[in-house]
C-alpha cells in the first residue's frame, strides 16, 4: 500500500513569465553542477555510493521537471540530451518526409540511473552524461527561445504538450526509471505548473487563463494528491477522463479565442479544432485524398468513394486478374485476414513474410508498413499494386486494363477536372481513389472514445484494465493514446521497438526478419517494427509481424514474461524490458476487456454486386474481390 499525498500551492509572490523561466533555468542549472561534483567526489566501489547518487539524480530530476513544461516544447531534440529515455534514436519524425533518419544520441538524468542500475559504473561515463545535459541547457538561454516568453501564442502550445503528455507519458514509467517517483513526479509538476500559469496571467492579463480553467486545474490538482504513491493504484482513467480531457477542450478553445499561431515544427500534425484528445482529428499523418486534395464537394467525393470500392474489390489490379486488395484487406475482418497467419504470394504457393495490417486507423500513420520504409498512402497501394510477390502488377498495364472498362474511364475522365495539375488520367488517379475509400472507415469510434468524453460509461473491467494497461503492466510506455500506437505527443513520429518475437509460440527461434533494419541499417534497428495501434485489436488477429500469435492471451503472456529475452531468446538490442510484469489471470481479463472497448462501431459495406465490364472479353471473367 502506498501513502496519502499532500499537496501545497506555492506562496511565493508571482514572477513575470520570462524571469520565472529564467529563475528556473538557473536553478536546474545549480542541481546540474552539484550532481557532477558529486559525481566526482564519490567512490563508486562503496556499497551505498549508487544510492546517494539515485537520491542526488532525484533531486535534480525535480528541477528539471519544473522545467519540462518549457523544454519539451521549445527545443525536442535538446531535450534528448538533458532526459533522453534511450542512448540512441533513429526516427526522425515527421520530417523523414524530407530527410533520411540519422543518429541522435541520448544523455541526461534518465540514462545516468539506468546506468548506475545496470552494473558496475564508470564516473566518466556517468559524467559524460551530465555534462552533456548541462550543455544541452544552453540551448534554452538562447535568443530564439526566450523570445518566445514575451508573446502569449507559446505558452498556450506549450500547455497542450504538456496536457496531452499528462494523458500518455508523465503517468507512466516511459522516462522515469523509477516506478516509486512517477506520481510523485506529476504531484510536483502539476504544483510547479501552477506557478507557471500565474506568472502567465501577471504578464499577458489580456490573454488569460479562464477561470473555469484555472478551478479545473486546481481539482485536478486536488485529485492527485488524494491518490496514493503507487502508480499501479493511481486512477489514470478518472484523471484522464475527469480533469486531463477537459483542460485539454479549454485550451483548445483559448487556442481559437485568442487566435495563437504557431512558428515550431512540433505542431506540425496536431489540429486545433479538437475539442478532445480522442477526437479522430486530433492530428493529421496521411492524406488519404491524394491527388483529389482539393476536392471539397461531397457529391464529387461520393463518386471517387465509390469508384475506389469498386477498385479496391477489383482483380483487374493485379497482374493475373485474379487478385485484389480484399484478397489480404477483408472489410469484413477489420481490413485485414485473420484466417491466415501471413498471405498467399502471387504465385499462390509461398506466403508473404509478414502479417496482413489492417487499413483502419492508417491515416494515422506518418510512416506505412511495418518497417516505416513508405510515406503515404499512395506510395503504399502503388508499391503493394505492383510487388511481384504481392498483386503482381505492371503500372502501365494496370492503366490500361482500367481504362479498357467504359465505366472506369467516365468516372476517371470525369473527375480529370478536379485535378488540374494532370492532363490526363495517371495510375495515381486510381490509387487515390483507392486511399480515399477505405480510409473511410477510420472515422469511427470505440466504447472508450464515448467514455472519455463522457457519452457513456464503460465497464469496470475495462476502466481496471485500462489503469493496468498505463501501470503494472506498462503497456502505456510504449502505446500511446489517442491511438494507442507509438506515435506520442506531439504525435509528428513513429516509434520503432524491439520486443523479441519468436518464429511461433514454442520459442524455439527468434524471428529472422531484420525489420527496420532492412530500411535504415544500424545495430538498434536490427528485428525493430513500427508500434502498430491496439485499435480494433481484439479483431485483427493473429498478431505480431509475422503473425506468429493467433490469440490475444499469448499476446498477454509473451509480454508478461519480458519478450524475447524473457523467453531466453538471443534478442541483445531488446527495447522491451526483460522482467515479468506478474500479471494474474484476473489481471489479464481486464486488459483483454479494455482492449475490447478500443473496438471501433464500424458500419461495413457490402461488396459490390459486379464489376466494370472491359472492351477485352478475356477481364470480364474477373470476380468480384478476386480468387485468392
Amino acid at each position: 500500500m502506498g501513502v496519502l499525498l499532500t499537496m501545497a500551492v506555492p506562496r511565493q509572490p508571482s514572477q513575470s513569465l520570462a524571469a520565472r523561466y529564467a529563475d528556473r533555468l538557473q536553478q536546474f542549472e545549480t542541481a546540474q553542477t552539484q550532481l557532477m561534483a558529486t559525481i566526482a567526489s564519490i567512490d563508486l566501489s562503496k556499497p551505498d555510493s549508487k544510492v546517494l547518487l539515485v537520491g542526488e539524480i532525484a533531486r535534480c530530476r525535480r528541477k528539471m521537471k519544473a522545467l519540462d513544461f518549457w523544454l519539451r516544447y521549445f527545443e525536442p531534440n535538446a531535450y534528448k540530451q538533458i532526459n533522453g529515455p534511450l542512448l540512441v534514436e533513429w526516427e526522425t519524425e515527421v520530417f523523414e518526409k524530407w530527410e533520411k533518419p540519422y543518429r541522435r544520441e541520448g544523455a541526461g538524468l534518465t540514462l545516468a540511473e539506468l546506468y548506475l542500475e545496470e552494473g558496475p559504473a564508470q564516473q566518466d561515463s556517468l559524467l559524460t552524461l551530465i555534462r552533456k545535459s548541462t550543455n544541452a541547457l544552453a540551448t534554452y538561454k538562447a535568443d530564439s527561445i526566450t523570445v518566445h516568453l514575451g508573446e502569449h501564442h507559446s505558452f498556450f502550445l506549450c500547455n497542450r504538450l504538456f496536457l496531452l503528455n499528462l494523458a500518455t507519458i508523465y503517468t507512466t514509467g516511459f522516462e522515469c526509471p523509477q516506478p516509486t517517483r512517477i506520481i510523485p513526479e506529476l504531484r510536483d509538476m502539476l504544483v510547479d505548473v501552477t506557478d507557471i500559469y500565474q506568472s502567465y496571467n501577471q504578464s499577458f492579463p489580456q490573454y488569460p487563463l479562464t477561470d473555469a480553467y484555472a478551478q479545473l486545474y486546481q481539482e485536478a490538482i486536488a485529485f492527485v494528491a488524494s491518490q496514493l504513491l503507487d502508480v499501479e493504484a493511481f486512477d489514470h482513467f478518472g484523471f484522464l477522463r475527469d480533469y486531463v480531457n477537459p483542460l485539454f477542450a479549454l485550451n483548445q478553445q483559448m487556442i481559437q479565442d485568442y487566435r495563437v499561431v504557431s512558428a515550431s515544427n512540433a505542431d506540425y500534425s496536431l489540429a486545433g479544432h479538437s475539442r478532445s484528445i480522442f477526437d479522430k482529428e486530433l492530428f493529421f499523418a496521411q492524406n488519404p485524398k491524394g491527388v483529389y486534395s482539393r476536392v471539397k464537394d461531397q457529391a464529387v467525393l461520393q463518386s471517387i468513394d465509390s469508384l475506389g470500392k469498386l477498385l479496391f474489390y477489383d482483380p483487374i489490379l493485379s497482374g493475373n486478374n485474379r487478385r485484389s486488395c480484399v484478397s489480404c484487406h477483408q472489410p469484413t475482418q477489420f481490413f485485414t485476414d485473420t484466417l491466415v497467419q501471413t498471405a498467399l504470394q502471387y504465385d499462390a504457393q509461398h506466403r508473404l513474410l509478414r502479417n496482413t495490417p489492417s487499413l483502419l486507423n492508417v491515416m494515422s500513420n506518418h510512416l506505412l508498413m511495418l518497417d516505416g520504409k513508405l510515406l503515404d498512402l499512395q506510395t503504399q497501394a502503388h508499391t503493394v499494386i505492383t510487388n511481384p510477390i504481392e498483386l503482381g502488377g505492371v503500372e502501365a498495364a494496370i492503366l490500361a486494363k482500367v481504362l479498357s472498362c467504359g465505366d472506369y474511364k467516365q468516372s476517371l475522365k470525369a473527375l480529370l477536372k478536379c485535378t488540374p495539375q494532370y492532363d490526363e488520367v495517371t495510375f495515381a488517379h486510381v490509387v487515390s481513389a483507392i486511399t480515399l475509400y477505405y480510409s473511410k472507415f477510420s472515422r469511427y469510434r470505440a466504447p472508450l472514445d464515448a467514455a472519455i468524453d463522457k457519452g457513456k460509461a464503460l465497464p469496470a473491467a475495462a476502466v481496471k484494465g485500462y489503469n493496468l494497461f498505463m501501470g503494472k503492466a506498462q503497456c502505456g510506455t510504449c502505446h500511446f493514446a489517442p491511438t494507442f500506437s507509438g506515435i506520442k505527443p506531439p504525435y509528428i513520429g513513429n516509434e520503432f521497438e524491439v520486443i523479441g518475437s519468436p518464429t511461433d509460440t514454442n520459442y524455439r527461434s527468434l524471428s529472422p526478419d531484420k525489420g527496420r533494419f532492412d530500411v535504415h541499417p544500424a545495430p538498434e534497428t536490427m528485428h525493430a517494427f513500427r508500434t502498430p495501434t491496439l485499435r480494433n485489436v481484439a479483431h485483427t488477429a493473429p498478431y505480431m509481424h509475422n503473425g506468429g500469435f493467433k490469440t490475444l492471451e499469448q499476446v498477454l503472456e509473451f509480454y508478461d514474461h519480458g519478450g524475447g529475452l524473457g523467453h531466453h531468446l538471443a534478442v541483445p538490442n531488446q527495447t522491451l524490458s526483460a522482467d515479468s510484469l506478474h500479471l494474474s489471470p484476473t489481471e489479464k481479463q481486464q486488459l483483454l476487456a479494455f482492449m475490447h472497448s478500443l473496438t471501433e462501431e464500424i458500419p461495413f459495406e457490402n461488396p459490390p454486386k459486379a464489376l466494370p465490364t472491359s472492351s477485352a472479353r478475356a477481364l470480364n471473367a474477373r470476380k468480384v474481390g478476386g480468387e485468392y
